[in-house]
């Protein structure tokens, strides 16, 4: 097991992975921070609330990405679990740290 250091949100996160996974890993953070980045500034939600908020809107795109996939390509099928496997992993150590 690996340990990558994540700078999501102005904090930062230690998230364990597979060796080899570093970069993807990597990869997934930042596109959490892009989509925390695009969220309106709001004094009304705690950090948790906005993580949740942008792992859900990612969740959709999964979703989305999912429905418009051709049931056909099981390299695509088998990738987009992949992705929201590690959303789930990511919103579970998020959830332990409150």
């Amino acid at each position: 097991m690996s340990k990558v250091n994540l700078l999501i949100g102005g904090r930062d996160y230690a998230v364990s992975c597979a060796d080899g996974e570093e970069n993807h890993v990597r990869y997934l953070g930042s596109l959490i921070e892009e989509k925390l980045a695009s969220l309106p500034p709001s004094t009304a939600q705690n950090e948790v609330r906005t993580m949740l908020f942008a792992a859900l809107l990612l969740a959709d795109e999964v979703s989305e990405l999912r429905s418009a996939a051709p049931a056909a390509d099981p390299a695509l099928a088998e990738r987009l679990e992949r992705v929201a496997g590690k959303i789930e992993q990511m919103a579970a150590a998020i959830e332990a740290l409150v």
